[in-house]
């Protein structure tokens, strides 16, 4: 697995290159697994990329709502399949 890095990573080391690289749609098994690549923050936009592309699966990818101390991209992800009416769930509280 490999982590998109922090905001303060060279330009060596972004892996916005990697993922434009990748032609969506992506498969089930595909998006479960970039799921697990994000980093602690937004490494100037790639997380946007990232979860653009997971998005492109043929299904949400998370659809129980996240604990409370998981990335906040998962959370991310799971409210806008909320939000999309792709999966239950309550947004309050």
């Amino acid at each position: 697995m490999v982590l998109i890095p922090d905001w303060d990573a060279s330009e060596g080391e972004r892996r916005d290159n990697q993922l434009k690289a990748i032609s969506g749609p992506v498969t089930a098994e595909e998006a479960k697994a970039l799921v697990a690549c994000f980093g602690p923050d937004d490494c100037y936009g790639v997380a946007w990329s990232l979860l653009h592309l997971i998005e492109t699966g043929p299904n949400p990818v998370l659809t129980a709502k996240p604990a409370p101390e998981a990335n906040e991209w998962h959370h991310t992800l799971w409210t806008r399949a909320v939000n999309g009416g792709l999966v239950p769930g309550d947004l309050t509280g």
